[in-house]
């Protein structure tokens, strides 16, 4: 029998929210009996009518099964894509509600809206950031969300542009002068977004190519991110204004970067030839959007000679431009001579064009170049009575350039450790290189990462790759700029010697500094499991006592970068025992270059969900170690990850505010209860054993894997046309050559979503019994990391429903038993010790708007689980070779997934 659950609560505020509820619910039902009958429309009620009353009124799961049971594939498809559209339409509202709120608290008269950076600001003056100190904070301050190719997007770009649609419609109406015809034009729109949507199979037939990636993250890149990023520095100039009372000429504090045509860890369609298209199409893109601002501000820079003055820097520019470049002054019409700005920028437009077409003499040679031609503008201007009248544009214009340059965003390039020491056994004609010790393989490597030696010709097809990807960084460098390229990360990197082996490649692909001093790449080791965290601090000492490395180190400004894994270390011991093994990795690694004098920074590699890591920032930040941040934050943005957060310009700019106000909090936050500390984590390094035993008990028990590919829809994701790369590293059964992705979104899709809890509740137990549930009373109240922990894991549990669970679980036979009573034993475990440790008798008590979110969810997300289950069971009785019961699973897992807000 399932807990009764209350129905979904409103509170005041968010009246309007319901509201767009409804309304979307009655065009969907609308849509429903035009697109497919009256009738059906009546079953998608009844079977809804089932999942409330299972919700509401504790009611057995059996009747709303039974619904489900047996349903005519297509049927079945059928009513899996109407519940899918129904909630879709509940996420959409609440997106567009995000927007009314943040209108509602800068219309009003009240409080800022909390982790706003006029909150933030506000917060950090009362806890004693004098002005100079914040302004020596944002001078150091650098924030680059990475976005990936990672395969966790499920729903294609053409619906994401009808999603929009919806949004624009549902904006346009909190206007409240609009007419009743013009509100029901808004309807028209929507329900025409809604019907060509249903009309629109949900995924491609055909699996993505890393070209179709690139265009999918471009979509963000190049619209909503490009066109706000100058909001984002005007809300920090009011801020400051506000606050400080401080008016100052703002650091650039932004940039981006993209996985997208790099990534080749276990991907074969990656390599040397999409990391020379990505850095092409990437740099098409961005100039396009500069030509056409540029049009656009010649339009509004009118301004003639006789009415007003311009500096006589831009004239005397303007006619050394007429001399130097005459094809583009000759873009100039007669008419428009007597305009000086227009002119000028004409000339720009032309120099843009002839840089977007490569190689012509009248091509910008940097952005630089571009930014001291607007800079002459915009100071022309605000000399000569334009601050008004044009410098607010071209300002707008120049924080773009600044922030994009002519690349758009740096693109990394990943590899497995794996496949360079397998081109390096090639090299050097040793077969037994990859079994050699991590020393003897380190001094083997200084004389080829320091450039005293080279390696001679090979046919193997690996180190030829991997050569030809050293020599397209080269020339991508010289032909787009130093900041084109971003990373080189050493994926699965277990020592000094993994590094090393980067530095000699780089050198036999000719990736050298014009000096030959330095390779001129910046190599990040990725600690992955909680092995590999553990003793990532060894690692990183080696590496800086390497006399090598240390030199190609200060030739790259005593920097160095670590990625951290929080997809893997999780599939590997657990949740609970990942997130210490992160946390204590940062304290001892930041301990190690201390020491050492190198500045160290963090690349944190999170997914979407809480089990891989996703998390709102500012608590995440907030709850880190202190001086891991140190102003500097680049963290990786994944899959629906990207959507939600990037989707709708004013919730991309309320992202980045977000995000940057967490990085200045977390950078000045005060020291603190250091003392206590100590005690907790030696407490955190207990739980943290006990967890990762009582998860790995579980995983590696016999019939584990039988068992959850029987018990998941893992065979379903892994037939998905979701991302260009295979779901498995290397072909092999076992759950470490798994993918976390897949491994998170097939138990995400069972509702069980044991990747985000399992291990924590005996955890828990045990460490009440050794030293007091007061003691982890106190940490869950005092201590932000613990704190954090529980409430991301909290939310897993609620998202959860173990009953539906069972459903799947039968589906594996007799080890349905076995498996499934330890699952159950343990949910109940973790639900049991996160409420006493919080103080509550329900989950999610403190986090209203949460709970309303999931239950206005769950009647939806019901019947299309139950869904799932009988057609695997059908699918799989037939050989799992039934494309049309593939196809309706296919629309379930969708509709899950998107749901729930998560896949991996």
């Amino acid at each position: 029998m399932t807990q009764q659950q209350r129905s979904p609560e409103f509170a005041p505020h968010d009246a309007p929210l319901r509201e767009d509820v409804r309304r979307l619910g009655t065009l969907v039902g609308n849509m429903l009996a035009e697109q497919v009958s009256p009738k059906f429309l009546d079953e998608v009620e009844r079977v809804r009518t089932a999942a409330i009353a299972r919700r509401q009124e504790g009611a057995a799961l059996a009747p709303l099964a039974e619904l489900l049971t047996g349903v005519d594939v297509a049927h079945a498809e059928a009513l899996a894509r109407a519940f899918a559209t129904y909630f879709q339409a509940v996420n959409i509202a609440e997106r567009v509600h995000r927007i009314r709120r943040r209108r509602d608290y800068q219309r009003e008269d009240r409080a800022p809206q909390p982790e706003s950076l006029l909150d933030v600001l506000g917060r950090l003056k009362e806890e004693g950031v004098g002005a100079g100190e914040l302004l020596e904070w944002l001078a150091r301050l650098r924030v680059e969300p990475v976005f990936t190719a990672h395969p966790t997007e499920a729903m294609r770009r053409s619906l994401l542009e009808k999603e929009q649609a919806v949004v624009r419609a549902l904006i346009d109406n909190f206007d409240p002068s609009r007419t009743p015809q013009e509100r029901k034009e808004d309807d028209d729109r929507i329900f025409m977004a809604l019907s060509s949507a249903w009309q629109t199979a949900e995924a491609s037939p055909v699996r993505p190519s890393v070209q179709d990636e690139h265009h999918h993250v471009g979509f963000y890149l190049a619209n909503p991110i490009y066109r706000i990023v100058p909001a984002l520095y005007e809300s920090l100039a009011d801020a400051l204004q506000e606050v400080y009372g401080v008016a100052v000429a703002l650091p650039r504090l932004l940039s981006f970067a993209t996985w997208v045509g790099g990534d080749m860890d276990g991907n074969p369609n990656v390599g040397a030839d999409t990391i020379a298209t990505s850095l092409a199409t990437q740099r098409a893109h961005v100039l396009e959007h500069y030509i056409a601002d540029i049009a656009g501000l010649a339009r509004l820079l009118s301004q003639t000679e006789g009415r007003v003055g311009v500096d006589e820097r831009l004239a005397r520019r303007l006619a050394d431009y007429r001399e130097r470049f005459p094809e583009a002054a000759a873009q100039v019409r007669p008419r428009h001579a007597d305009m000086p700005y227009r002119s000028f920028l004409t000339v720009v437009e032309a120099r843009l064009q002839a840089t977007h077409d490569d190689d012509h003499p009248e091509a910008y040679a940097s952005p630089q170049d571009l930014l001291a031609d607007l800079q002459l503008i915009a100071d022309s201007l605000i000399d000569h009575r334009g601050l008004h009248a044009g410098a607010y544009a071209v300002q707008r214009l120049i924080w773009r350039v600044r922030t994009f340059g002519f690349h758009l965003a740096r693109l990394d390039v990943r590899q497995d450790s794996r496949v360079h020491d397998e081109a390096l056994a090639a090299l050097l004609g040793r077969s037994d290189w990859p079994e050699r010790g991590d020393e003897a393989r380190a001094a083997d490597l200084q004389p080829y990462a320091s450039g005293e030696q080279s390696f001679g010709d090979c046919e193997d097809e690996g180190a030829r790759s991997l050569k030809a990807v050293f020599a397209t960084l080269r020339s991508a460098r010289q032909r787009y700029g130093t900041d084109a390229t971003g990373l080189y990360i050493i994926s699965m990197a277990r020592s000094a010697a993994d590094v090393l082996a980067v530095l000699a490649l780089a050198r036999h692909g000719g990736l050298v500094a014009e000096s030959g001093a330095c390779v001129p790449l910046d190599v990040a080791p990725l600690f992955e499991t909680v092995d590999d965290l553990a003793n990532a601090p060894a690692t990183l000492r080696a590496l800086f006592g390497d006399p090598v490395y240390r030199a190609h180190l200060e030739q790259r400004g005593g920097r160095q970068w670590v990625m951290l894994g929080y997809s893997d270390s999780g599939k590997d011991g657990g949740t609970l025992a990942s997130r210490w093994g992160l946390q204590r990795a940062q304290v001892e690694l930041l301990e190690v270059a201390k020491a050492a004098g190198v500045r160290l920074s963090f690349f944190h590699g999170r997914g979407g969900s809480a089990s891989r890591g996703g998390a709102r920032i500012a608590p995440a930040l907030m709850s880190s170690p202190r001086g891991s941040v140190a102003g500097v934050l680049r963290v990786t943005e994944q899959g629906e990850v990207i959507h939600r957060k990037y989707g709708i310009r004013a919730l991309a700019l309320r992202n980045l505010e977000q995000t940057v106000g967490a990085v200045l909090r977390a950078s000045l936050r005060p020291r603190e209860q250091e003392a206590r500390e100590a005690v907790w984590r030696e407490h955190m390094g207990r739980l943290a054993t006990v967890s990762r035993q009582t998860y790995r008990a579980f995983v590696d028990r016999d019939g584990f894997i039988d068992y959850f590919r029987s018990a998941t829809p893992i065979d379903v994701i892994e037939r998905m046309t979701l991302g260009s790369r295979p779901s498995r590293r290397r072909s092999m059964r076992g759950v470490q050559d798994l993918r976390a992705i897949p491994w998170v979104f097939a138990w995400t899709q069972c509702r069980s979503i044991i990747t985000g809890w399992y291990g924590l509740g005996t955890a828990l137990e045990q460490g009440a019994e050794t030293f007091g549930e007061a003691a982890l009373v106190e940490m869950a109240r005092d201590w932000p990391f613990f704190a954090n922990m529980l409430d991301d894991v909290e939310m897993v549990l609620a998202k959860s429903d173990l009953d539906i669970a069972e459903t799947f679980s039968r589906l594996s036979g007799e080890l349905h038993e076995p498996f499934f009573g330890l699952i159950r034993a343990e949910y109940e475990r973790a639900t049991r010790w996160v409420l006493r440790l919080k103080g509550n008798d329900e989950l999610l008590r403190d986090s209203p708007r949460l709970a309303v979110s999931i239950r206005l969810r769950n009647p939806y997300i019901d019947p299309m689980s139950l869904l799932q289950v009988d057609l695997l069971r059908r699918w799989r009785a037939g050989g799992s070779e039934d494309d049309t019961l593939l196809r309706a699973l296919v629309a379930c897992v969708n509709g899950v997934s998107q749901g729930l807000q998560n896949t991996g």
